[in-house]
């Protein structure tokens, strides 16, 4: 018991301390930017989902997300990256988005009073998320030997725990951010450290 008290107290300190330094580390070799901007993009997903919350469109939109799929992977190899592991990193940036549509359309119908009151302009969200595509494409270049690093899946992990605490994520969003995250790390590793 004493043990896992001591983790526990060992967890929080440095836990703390990263939360402070996160802005100081992002270096080139660190993930906190790539986090952050993914986190960002989670945040977007409540105006996305009040936008289209109770008219006829649809939390998946294929076409829209075969869009982004293609520029990511055109502008890929200009950056130095694989098209497939760009698409890969962008497809869990898009479910994490549909999962917090979904979880708000949820909670709405079971608490109306909850539900948005005005429909902000998908129009203009829009341009928002495809700045931040941007910045996530130009992050996943500039993390490549990070990202390929064995110790990537930890660093990653922490970088998601700071973003979660940064942003005072819910759990939905917290899950959301676990979601966009999950393939930050390349699929085939190096032997990095």
């Amino acid at each position: 018991m004493r043990l896992r008290s001591w983790l526990v107290t060992v967890t929080a300190v440095l836990t703390g301390s990263l939360l402070f330094a996160a802005p100081a580390s992002a270096s080139g070799t660190s993930l906190w930017r790539l986090t952050d901007l993914a986190a960002q993009r989670v945040a977007i997903a409540d105006q996305v989902a009040a936008a289209k919350y109770g008219t006829p469109s649809p939390i998946d939109d294929p076409v829209r997300e075969q869009q982004i799929y293609d520029s990511v992977a055109a502008r890929a190899p200009g950056l130095g990256l694989a098209p497939a592991d760009a698409v890969r990193f962008f497809r869990a940036q898009i479910e994490a988005n549909k999962l917090v549509q979904r979880g708000l359309y949820a909670r709405w119908d079971a608490h109306p009073a909850q539900a948005p009151t005005t429909r902000p302009d998908l129009g203009q969200i829009r341009p928002v998320i495809d700045g931040l595509n941007t910045g996530l494409l130009t992050q996943l270049a500039a993390t490549t030997s990070t990202r390929a690093a064995r110790s990537c899946p930890i660093r990653q992990l922490v970088a998601a725990g700071i973003a979660d605490g940064v942003h005072r994520f819910d759990a939905l969003h917290a899950h959301a951010l676990a979601e966009a995250t999950s393939a930050t790390c390349s699929a085939h590793q190096g032997n990095a450290g």
